[in-house]
């Protein structure tokens, strides 16, 4: 045996033990080491391989080194990264340290061939080697999927016949504890070294059994109790092999101690307190990094931050809270009276489900949602918002089992999570924005929540017990009720917002549009100043909307405008007025519509309500030499069309009466048109408009120009009741039309309208088509004549803001 002291540069290995003439593949990553193997390429290519005893202290300590270590070949380096190389090396024979040496940029050892002892072959050796295969055959067939060998490993491994060799290779192959891989590199006694290494492959074979049977149950049944003792088993036997406690026993018992505690402090019934319990008990026999164990403290945390029993007092002064709402909005009388109304009643009635549920109906700009956050203000109630415009999902209202991947709570619970209190305002915006599709309908996910006699015990998948919704506040808004199902609107207490007249936008204007944007824009009411007039003429002549958004941009651009002024020094202070209002905003985008200013054969006045309010609707007839035609243009809807039809039919029903020729209606074409053909139009309220233009046409009496008409018409020349009554009397108002004629049985409509409209418009019921021609056709005298124009009587006085 060779016995020469050799220098060769060393390579440590961190998690892996290299055995004499075996081939291993080995990632050289620290600084020292990537020279010590560029250096032996250069020379001979054989480098020294101690073991590192401690893979989590420094591998180039000496203290830190196997004293018997491997010389090996490298048979092939390649580089993977800047500061990295792959080596292949075979393993030549075990080599005794005699000592280590520092050059300047690596490490080098003088080692020299270890002798080894009781080599030859004897009964003693046979018996140990056949126990060590037949050892080494068990355990292979036990191996997890990741360990196991080749057929051609096995079978090397099994026609061994020299001890050493096979000590090593099993060892190599079979052994997982990076202790034991060491113990049989420095055991130079073959009878010992397979003493050794057949202890510990009975020892792996006990835990390998043990997590084969664990794993055999585990698939035979899969029931919470058996996985759970899977798990704890296996993780046991990980870190019996790692020497370290990778649960974190302490910070788990705290957690789970702190959790408990919460759960005790919220005095929840019983059946929810033993649930959480129960969860936190299923938490404490998991590991922590599981996936699992995240989930369940997901879930944990989103129970535990719901105010199950906190609340807030909510304020009773019926004074205070009425200067609140007046403080914070103009106008709004009905919504206001209802906030009202409802805490008297409460002060009398202490029953829990005396619940209140408001549905504010308009259209968009008129305060619905801030008038929500005032009320909530007012009350002393904290608030949340939640945006119901475009949800399709019913699991967004009701919240994802906890069975699917990334499931969270429904949008009711996030926001009582978020208002802290189990007694807030709830604003569930653009509820007549939801949607349905395959994933469920959230409209009647609602059905439940604005129910005062169910959702004392409302039920979200996620949270999984019930939750008490009885003492919150909801308040909806809408733009549309026809979109909202008849099941949930029949829920909801329905406070219909109108347009804003001309006074009140001033007046919010005044009062806070301009208090607000001062704040935003940094001004101050000595540095910017606009007048009514002004105002007045923003309003009508720059926006054309039934709210004030508009109108709250343009007084916002304005102050901007100033503020560019002030800051560049060419003004101190900005005032607007009617004369320099165009500098700041340019030409006016709209003309005011006025009336004609003649009364005209074949034209009437006819009033309509849209989403963004009510505006008046022109319908023309024009009578020529035909065979009969009807012809209808101005993109008319299948409703209106019908109803033109009707109203056709019933003046022929009256040609004689209204001294018609009888057959007029084959020899004259008939078209009838709405102006702004663009705009689709449609519903049932226009059959006394079009048959008082057609009765015009053919009579050639002409429509008095200051009256508007609204109502649908039957073919005997009855008029029907129709919709939207406040905001068609005030497209009729902001025209100048003084007179208007309406169904009779909308009268009792009357009392929604604002007395500034009731005092300047005066409306005509009528029951028939009589009434109406006889009120709005002028006689054959006074038609083409030219009228004055009708000055209004309300007066906007100018003064500085």
């Amino acid at each position: 045996m060779d016995t020469e002291i050799i220098t060769l540069p060393v390579i440590p290995t961190r998690g892996l033990v290299v055995y004499p003439l075996s081939t291993t593949q080995y990632d050289v990553s620290s600084k020292k080491a990537v020279i010590a193997l560029t250096e032996s390429i250069k020379k001979d290519q054989r480098v020294f391989m101690p073991a590192t005893i401690n893979v989590l202290e420094d591998e180039e300590l000496e203290s830190n080194l196997t004293k018997i270590g491997t010389v090996a070949e490298i048979k092939q380096a390649i580089r993977i990264s800047d500061s990295e190389i792959r080596i292949i090396v075979e393993g030549l024979f075990r080599a005794n340290t005699i000592r280590y040496t520092e050059t300047e940029s690596f490490m080098e050892a003088e080692v020299q061939e270890a002798e080894l002892t009781n080599t030859d072959d004897n009964i003693t050796i046979s018996a140990l080697k056949q126990a060590v295969k037949i050892a080494f055959v068990k355990n292979v067939q036990i191996l997890p999927q990741y360990l196991r060998l080749s057929n051609d490993t096995v079978t090397m491994i099994r026609s061994c016949e020299d001890a050493g060799t096979l000590c090593d290779l099993v060892a190599e192959h079979a052994i997982v504890n990076l202790n034991y891989k060491m113990d049989i590199l420095n055991e130079l006694d073959i009878e010992k070294r397979l003493n050794m290494l057949l202890e510990y492959l009975n020892e792996e074979f006990i835990i390998l059994n043990t997590e084969h049977d664990i794993g055999e149950k585990v698939k035979a049944s899969m029931d919470e109790n058996q996985r759970e003792y899977y798990l704890k088993e296996r993780l046991k036997a990980i870190n019996d092999e790692l020497g370290e406690n990778m649960l974190g026993d302490s910070d788990l018992a705290e957690e789970l101690d702190k959790y408990t505690e919460e759960v005790n402090k919220l005095q929840l019934s019983e059946e929810n307190e033993q649930k959480l319990k129960k969860e936190i008990e299923k938490l404490s026999k998991l590991p922590s990094i599981s996936q699992e164990a995240g989930i369940i403290r997901s879930y944990l945390d989103a129970c535990l931050a719901l105010p199950w029993n906190t609340s807030t007092i909510d304020e009773t002064d019926i004074a205070k809270i009425r200067n609140k709402l007046d403080s914070d909005h103009y106008g709004m009388k009905e919504v206001k009276e209802r906030i009202i109304e409802a805490i008297a009643v409460k002060q009398l009635c202490k029953e829990k489900n005396n619940q209140m549920i408001l549905c504010l109906a308009g259209p968009p700009g008129v305060g619905k949602t801030s008038i929500a956050k005032s009320i909530a203000e007012a009350l002393g109630k904290s608030y949340a918002r939640v945006a119901l415009g475009g949800v399709h999902d019913e699991s967004e209202i009701r919240g994802h089992r906890r069975t699917y991947l990334g499931a969270m709570q429904g949008r009711i619970m996030h926001a009582m999570t978020q208002a802290k209190t189990n007694n807030p305002l709830i604003l569930l915006d653009e509820i007549d924005k939801l949607g349905n599709d395959f994933r469920g309908d959230p409209t009647s996910a609602l059905l439940e929540v604005l129910d005062s006699e169910q959702n004392f015990s409302f039920y979200d998948h996620y949270i999984d017990m019930p939750f008490d919704l009885s003492q919150v506040l909801f308040v909806t808004t809408a733009n549309n009720l026809s979109s909202i199902p008849a099941p949930l609107r029949d829920r909801m207490d329905i406070i219909e917002l109108s347009s804003y007249t001309s006074e009140e936008k001033l007046n919010i204007a005044k009062k806070h549009l301009i208090k607000k944007q001062l704040k935003k824009n940094g001004l101050t009411s000595k540095n910017f100043k606009i007048t009514d007039s002004a105002l007045v003429d923003l309003i009508e002549n720059y926006t054309r909307e039934a709210g004030v958004r508009t109108l709250e941009r343009y007084i916002a651009k304005l102050m901007r405008k100033a503020a560019v002024k002030i800051v560049s020094g060419e003004e101190k202070s900005v005032r607007i007025s009617v004369k320099n209002i165009e500098d700041f905003l340019g030409a006016r985008k709209f003309n005011r519509d006025e009336m004609n200013d003649k009364d005209e054969v074949g034209l009437a006045t006819g009033l309509a309500w849209t989403a963004v309010g009510g505006v008046t609707l022109p319908v023309e007839v024009a009578v020529t030499s035909g065979s009969g035609k009807l012809i209808l243009t101005g993109s008319l809807g299948d409703v209106m069309k019908e109803s033109a039809q009707a109203a056709f039919t019933c003046v022929r029903t009256r040609a004689e009466t209204l001294g018609i020729e009888k057959d007029f209606y084959k020899i004259y074409d008939f078209h009838i048109h709405v102006p702004e053909g663009a705009t689709p139009k449609d519903g049932p309220s226009a059959g006394i408009t079009i048959a008082t233009a057609i009765t015009s046409a053919l009579t050639g009496r002409a429509v008095r120009r200051d009256i508007a008409m609204t109502g649908e018409i039957t073919l005997r020349g009855r008029v029907l009741p129709i919709g939207g009554l406040k905001e068609k009397s005030l497209a009729a108002y902001r025209l100048g039309i003084r007179t208007v004629i309406i169904p009779k049985d909308n009268v009792p409509n009357l009392e929604e309208i604002d007395d500034t409209v009731k005092n300047e418009v005066e409306f005509v019921p009528v029951s028939t088509i009589d009434e109406v021609l006889d009120t709005a056709l002028c006689s054959k005298k006074q038609t083409g004549k030219k009228h004055a124009k009708k000055e209004s009587k309300t007066e906007v006085l100018e003064t500085r803001i």
